[in-house]
């Protein structure tokens, strides 16, 4: 059985944070590029972001474990308030380089409060349910969660690429200061009586996982976030906008449609797997075949773009192929993370499994604006491609561990 009540609440908190997430990203991305910011730079801006993930997950478990799902979730929304406040007050008279390190601090500040929000939400799905035929009930819930999640962070890319050009900058943020104050004063009515998994004294040493299989799973994650936002990040944005003269909105349109089909697939990833193979299929095996899937699939985009002289059609249909073979492929990794540890321990696990996916984001953003600037979209497909050899690679010693 479920907590229906304590899963409602927790989702439709996670759901509203990740609107604005959403919305601040694109926000951030072409603001900062029109007002004459380079693709290293605009990658620098999500660098304490990404890094801040990193160190986020990793202590989040152990901070959640410790205090409580609840308490690190309402952090979470207070601290992204926080970064949107210290966004809204920047002012275009500083000297850039002050702009930019002060800009970095306020996304540090929205890295930390993602990934807080972010291991409370899914973590919270353990403890709510029961062991009772567990795992396709398991798989079904992460897919939904994760699925649902990244179609509001598509809608979130819209809307935030939609009131840049209708409203501006300013006004956006304050209406997202103002969101959150109310999603803030909702999760501490709703879930003030939830807590999760506490338990008082935790050792510092069991913030690493000490299993094979979530070792290699975690690893593989690393690429497999990297490959994504290599070309994600920095790389098709601006060359829709610069290489094919698309508006604001219309690069916000694509991005937003991109996730929110890529989060659809995901919801539906257990009903599709057994539509291909049945009841018995093992989640092991698929996370490998369908990561040799996606690099082939990525490959195959590289050579064809160059052959076509980087023609936007192909490149948007192979995106949103590879948004569904990443689809199933991220929702099977989010399915295993949570299968193979221990409710006792699901904080700390899916913190270390999240610090390996945020050091895969951090990587990917970093090599996206040297990649973009240096070689152009080519350089971020080459990259990308590299990247899921290599999470294919390590998924195959996980079929095998």
């Amino acid at each position: 059985m479920v907590d229906i009540k304590k899963y409602i609440a927790v989702t439709a908190s996670y759901w509203s944070f990740t609107l604005t997430d959403g919305a601040l990203r694109m926000l951030v991305l072409l603001y900062f590029h029109n007002i004459g910011y380079t693709p290293i730079q605009l990658s620098l801006l999500f660098m304490l972001y990404e890094f801040c993930g990193v160190i986020t997950n990793i202590t989040g478990g152990y901070l959640a474990k410790r205090f409580g799902l609840n308490k690190t979730l309402f952090t979470g929304i207070f601290l992204q308030i926080v970064a949107l406040t210290l966004l809204f007050n920047l002012n275009n008279t500083w000297p850039q380089l002050y702009s930019l390190v002060y800009v970095i601090i306020a996304q540090g500040i929205s890295g930390i409060a993602k990934d807080l929000t972010k291991v409370s939400a899914k973590s919270a799905i353990k403890t709510v349910v029961s062991d009772e035929n567990k795992n396709r009930r398991l798989f079904k819930l992460v897919s939904f969660l994760t699925g649902s999640k990244n179609t509001l962070k598509g809608i979130g890319f819209f809307l935030g690429s939609f009131l840049l050009s209708l409203v501006g900058y300013k006004v956006t943020l304050s209406i997202f200061i103002f969101f959150l104050l109310l999603l803030l004063i909702f999760s501490l009515i709703s879930l003030r009586n939830y807590s999760g998994i506490v338990k008082k004294k935790v050792k510092f040493s069991k913030l690493f996982s000490k299993s094979n299989s979530i070792n290699i799973l975690s690893v593989s994650r690393v690429f497999l976030f990297g490959a994504r936002d290599i070309w994600f990040v920095v790389g098709i944005p601006i060359f829709f906008y610069e290489k094919l003269d698309w508006s604001f909105t219309e690069v916000g349109s694509f991005m937003a449609s991109w996730i929110v089909f890529y989060g659809i697939v995901q919801s539906f990833a257990p009903k599709l797997l057994k539509m291909f193979y049945g009841n018995n299929f093992s989640e092991n095996d698929q996370a490998f075949f369908w990561s040799i899937k996606l690099f082939l699939m990525m490959s195959s985009l590289g050579i064809l773009s160059h052959t076509y002289d980087y023609n936007g059609y192909i490149i948007c249909i192979g995106l949103f192929i590879f948004a569904f073979v990443f689809a199933i492929n991220s929702s099977i990794h989010s399915y295993l993370i949570l299968a193979l540890t221990k409710k006792s321990d699901v904080t700390l696990d899916v913190g270390f499994y999240y610090m390996a996916n945020a050091t895969g984001r951090l990587v990917g953003c970093l090599i996206s604006g040297f990649s973009y600037q240096i070689a152009g979209l080519m350089g971020c497909l080459l990259f990308t491609s590299l990247f899921l050899f290599f999470c294919s690679l390590f998924s195959y010693f996980l079929k095998k561990n």
